[in-house]
Order: structure tokens, then C-alpha cells, then sequence
């Protein structure tokens, strides 16, 4: 399972919001590229890169921070917010930043999975966001009727890999992340490469997400407020990479 942290943007600052609510952000930092270093610096290899105001807007805002972070350091960087256009893919694609679509994807499903089929399934990944397990697009702020499982099982047998699915009633909450959510995901679309995210707060909490199967999990409050290290991370991150590599070695 892959640890990426994360960092989410308002107004050019790094960020957390506590249910998705723009009322309820503390600034954690003037300066995102700074934040990102740090990761690095620590050993951590992934960025999860949220626009927030061009989430809110439905267009991508903060290209300087973007290029910024992806020019001065060698993260696996993914980014949402706001990406309406494939011009917006295209230049995203073309600076290295793997691409995460939610609200153009549930607005415009056609064209995402021609965007799919044109950029690849690993380039794109399906950003699946949970209230009460009805999907939230708009940053967070509009509720559809369409559950997260169906919308991700459309998107999968049209070629889809890759998910991440954050549970807004437990992010930015260190209440720990929504397992029985992403137990039914993962077993209803055994294929998927999910990606868990919100509530985080603990190595418990890593350890449960490996062990159900999720591919990856997002890291935010809990760095931020100290209660997980960003080296405790880079180690967790390291021995089950090793234990992968190991299993990979065996089973070849």
C-alpha cells in the first residue's frame, strides 16, 4: 500500500478543511511547495495535490503552485481540483501529474471515458467522494443521487484502475478512516486499485487499510496535527513496500 500525503490549497496557502466545510480551514502553511519538500525530504514519494477554490469554481487556479512542486521536487504527484478541459489533461499529463477527475467525471461521463481510453487508465484516476455513500462533487458542496459503488463500477468496465474515495463525514474529523466503506467497494470490484482517504489517524489505522487491500491511502489532518510522523510514514511506506517486493518475488 502506498502512503501519499496530502496537501489541499485555498487562497495559495496549504490547508485542511474539516468535512469538506471552506468555513472550517486552518492554514498549516503560507508556502505548499515547502510542504511537499518536506515529504520528500522524509522519504515519501507521492503527493496528493487538491485545488480547493478550483474545485469550488470548476476551474484549475493554482498552476503556479502545481508546476512549482513538480519542478522542485521528484514526487508521484496526483492533482484534482476543478480540471474541466483536455487541455487541462494534456498540460497536467505534460508536467508529470497523474490526473484526478470527480465532478467532470459524474457531469460528463462520456468524454471522461474518451479522456480514459486517449490518456490511459493509469494516467487517470476516478476521485469518488462519500456522503452517507452517495457521491459529492462540486468540492464537496453539491450531493447527487448516485452511490460511490455504481458510479465506480461504471467507470471500471469502461477500463478504469485506479479510484480514491474519500468518506467527507470522517475527513479532517482523526476519527479514524471509514474501513467498512472500502471493504464493500473492494469486494464488489475486486479489480479496482483503491485508494483510501479521510479520518486517518493513527498506524492502526495503515495497517488496516494494507490488510483489507486498499492500494494506497492519504494522509493529511494527521500529519498536520502531529499525531503521525513523516518518518513513521516513510517507514511504514518501506517495509510494506518490501513486503510487496518480497511476495511479488515469490509468487513470479
Amino acid at each position: 500500500m502506498i502512503i501519499i500525503p496530502a496537501i489541499d490549497i485555498v487562497n495559495g496557502k496549504c490547508v485542511r478543511l474539516s468535512q469538506g466545510d471552506f468555513a472550517q480551514q486552518k492554514i498549516y502553511s503560507e508556502n505548499p511547495t515547502n510542504v511537499a519538500r518536506s515529504f520528500e525530504d522524509a522519504g515519501l514519494d507521492h503527493l496528493h495535490l487538491v485545488d480547493l477554490d478550483g474545485a469550488k469554481e470548476g476551474k484549475v487556479k493554482h498552476w503556479d503552485i502545481i508546476e512549482s512542486i513538480a519542478s522542485k521536487t521528484k514526487l508521484k504527484i496526483d492533482f484534482g481540483g476543478g480540471i474541466k478541459t483536455e487541455e487541462e489533461i494534456a498540460r497536467l499529463l505534460g508536467i508529470g501529474v497523474q490526473v484526478n477527475l470527480g465532478s467532470i467525471a459524474f457531469q460528463e461521463p462520456v468524454k471522461v471515458k474518451g479522456w480514459i481510453r486517449k490518456f490511459g487508465a493509469k494516467r487517470i484516476i476516478l476521485s469518488a467522494d462519500s456522503n452517507n455513500e452517495l457521491l459529492a462533487v462540486s468540492g464537496w458542496q453539491n450531493q447527487t443521487e448516485v452511490t460511490v459503488m455504481d458510479f465506480i463500477k461504471d467507470y471500471v468496465q469502461s477500463g478504469l484502475q485506479y479510484a480514491t474515495c474519500t468518506d467527507i463525514a470522517k475527513d479532517g474529523m482523526l476519527a479514524g478512516p471509514n474501513v467498512e466503506l472500502y471493504k464493500k467497494i473492494l469486494s464488489k470490484i475486486p479489480s479496482l486499485k483503491l485508494i483510501a482517504s479521510g479520518g486517518l489517524s493513527s498506524k492502526n489505522d495503515l495497517i488496516e487499510l494494507e490488510r483489507i487491500g486498499c492500494n494506497g491511502c492519504i494522509v493529511g489532518t494527521a500529519i498536520y496535527e502531529g499525531l503521525i510522523s513523516l518518518k513513521s510514514l516513510s517507514e511504514f511506506n518501506s517495509s510494506v513496500n518490501s513486503v510487496s517486493s518480497v511476495r511479488n518475488k515469490t509468487t513470479s
